[in-house]
């Protein structure tokens, strides 16, 4: 059963809490058409300092974080009036923020289909309260890991600038003449983000699955092979001999920058 009622305060230094090291409570806004969850959400998000905005329906989410851009968004998918991957769509146009799927919809197909269109996160109906939670204080983790965080936020891949911070990938020798810029698929970005976070270091196949499309994908490595190829097809000036998006059999991925 889905866990509802967990109030139990978090301990300080938590996003959003006094001593995070934010300068105020993080905002999330719940998108959900179901009055019972909506509260129980509300109420456990309070009481672990979060300031919380409500939506019923996917217009009124896009009104509402148009007002208002919160901090994260927790997703329901089946809205009354139009279907919430619509609504990772529309947000992605110019929101950065982690998106959490919170979903009745179990089947690999719908969480492939929200990750892709840029979804962080998918967290399947019933559910625990307390992993939710958890996973919402990662998201935001990851988010505050910006300008400062001591990770790189460009990389030089063959002849193109990525600035992970912009989401922009831009030709790196186009000083003299029209600039140049490479669009990027949602899943993309989030393997480079994996990747170029670690230069020079391998990270295992398994750990990148799970990071890009959740838990039990971590043996999807088909769905990695081709995400690959095709980030060495738009990025490496040989992408049969890659010299940065590099394979390491049997173990996974190297950034070599």
């Amino acid at each position: 059963m889905t866990e509802l009622e967990d109030v139990r305060p978090e301990p300080q230094g938590l996003p959003g809490a006094p001593g995070s090291g934010r300068a105020r409570p993080s905002m999330i806004l719940i998108v959900e058409d179901q009055p019972e969850l909506t509260r129980a959400l509300r109420i456990n998000l309070r009481a672990r300092r979060y300031d919380v905005l409500t939506a019923r329906t996917g217009r009124e989410a896009l009104e509402a974080a148009a007002a208002e851009p919160p901090d994260a968004v927790i997703l329901d998918l089946g809205l009354p009036d139009i279907d919430g991957t619509e609504v990772i769509v529309e947000l992605r146009r110019w929101y950065q923020a982690p998106i959490i799927v919170l979903s009745g919809r179990t089947s690999p197909g719908d969480k492939i289909g929200a990750l892709d269109v840029g979804a962080d996160d998918y967290v399947t109906k019933p559910f625990a309260m307390a992993e939710l939670l958890a996973r919402l204080r990662a998201a935001l983790r990851r988010d505050e890991g910006g300008p400062g965080s001591g990770q790189p936020r460009q990389a030089l891949i063959g002849r193109w600038l990525v600035n992970l911070a912009a989401h922009q990938v831009t030709g790196a020798d186009d000083e003299d003449g029209p600039r140049v810029t490479l669009r990027l698929t949602p899943t993309e970005w989030r393997i480079l983000e994996i990747l170029v976070g670690r230069p020079g270091q391998l990270v295992g196949s398994a750990e990148i699955l799970t990071g890009v499309w959740g838990p039990g994908f971590g043996q999807r490595t088909n769905y990695l092979r081709f995400h690959m190829a095709r980030l060495r097809g738009k990025l490496e000036d040989n992408p049969a001999r890659p010299r940065h998006l590099l394979t390491e059999p049997g173990m996974g991925y190297r950034y070599q920058p």
